[in-house]
């Protein structure tokens, strides 16, 4: 089986497996590859030095794959709405990892590659893939002014799956740019992160802040987190192509229950591990998470967490401590004492 008998066979394969999107970019495609390296140059990504290295890797699968012809690109619908629970956790970590879920899925899909005579690597996030390019060229979407991939049904909300081929298949059309005049995404930024249109600055992200970053939260960028405890999806949300987005029918993915958060100051490490096993949230480790929820707390807390926050007025992490006595000190102005 060849050609376009075979990518219609992987696409029956892809919504068997649960995936919402499917799309064949071609190789060699166009991937946007001297912004993202202006990007880069421009210290918009932050902390995250793994995505310097090496940019023109990340830009030519063949420097990953020699003989790779087409990337197979997959989305998976995240979308479903938030608990009430008093604060926020990004739309993408309220359940289960996506990582684990659909790599083990781009696996199966890859069997079946392989049977039709292919040599594939599958990428969630963790590879030298520029996968929002990707999945651009692969027709499943636009990247919109907020960088993010759009799609026509899903609007903001697909976790991406890059396969990257040997096989040969006929592929996508890629989608106009439908943004027009609109700027709600960037108007919707509670820190500016966008300088300008399609282009992220990082180090003011409340994403990254909240969950790349490794070290205090700046000053200026703690009241602008308001009650997000992990991640922020204000970009996503703001997005009118959301409109026809449906809730995610993955249970995987089914928000797990947390406690009131200043509950979770008291926890151990054990505890937090316990927690969010099996979460994209487990990554962020105890003291950071700290570090989130005082943040939060001093946000929008009230008498009844004073003595959570004190207790780690002396908190041996020097992060943890300055982020509590940060705290304190708003939960005092706001005279809750």
């Amino acid at each position: 089986m060849e050609g376009a008998a075979l990518r219609d066979l992987l696409r029956r394969e892809a919504e068997i497996l649960g995936f919402a999107a499917f799309g064949v970019a071609p190789v060699p495609a166009e991937l946007r590859a001297d912004y993202f390296r202006r990007w880069i140059a421009g210290g918009n990504h932050g902390d995250m030095a793994w995505l310097a290295r090496d940019p023109d890797r990340r830009a030519d699968p063949t420097r990953v794959l020699p003989e790779a012809r087409s990337i197979v690109v997959l989305g998976a619908n995240s979308w479903q709405p938030q608990p009430e629970r008093g604060y926020r956790v990004a739309t993408y970590a309220l359940g289960g990892d996506y990582h684990d879920l659909l790599l083990r899925r781009l696996k199966r899909l890859c069997a079946v590659m392989r049977d039709h005579g292919g040599a594939q690597r599958p990428y969630v996030d963790t590879g030298p893939v520029l996968e929002k390019p990707v999945a651009a060229a692969a027709g499943l979407g636009w990247q919109g002014k907020n960088t993010l991939l759009i799609h026509r049904r899903h609007g903001t909300w697909l976790l991406l799956g890059v396969i990257l081929t040997t096989l040969e298949l006929p592929p996508d059309k890629p989608e106009p740019d439908r943004c027009g005049s609109c700027t709600r995404c960037q108007d919707a930024c509670p820190t500016n992160a966008f300088p300008a249109p399609y282009t992220l600055d990082a180090r003011r992200c409340l994403a990254y802040l909240t969950i790349e970053h490794k070290g205090p939260i700046p000053e200026e960028f703690r009241e602008p987190l308001g009650d997000r405890v992990f991640g922020c999806d204000d970009c996503l949300t703001a997005c009118p192509w959301n409109r026809w987005a449906v809730a995610t029918r993955e249970a995987r993915f089914a928000a797990r229950p947390l406690p009131p958060l200043r509950e979770t100051l008291a926890w151990s490490e054990e505890d937090f591990a316990r927690t969010f096993a099996g979460t994209p949230i487990k990554r962020l480790g105890l003291a950071r998470w700290l570090r989130n929820a005082l943040t939060v707390l001093g946000n929008t807390g009230g008498a009844a967490d004073l003595a959570a926050v004190r207790a780690h007025l002396g908190h041996p992490d020097p992060m943890v401590a300055e982020h509590a006595a940060w705290a304190e000190r708003r939960l005092r102005d706001r005279a809750v004492v």
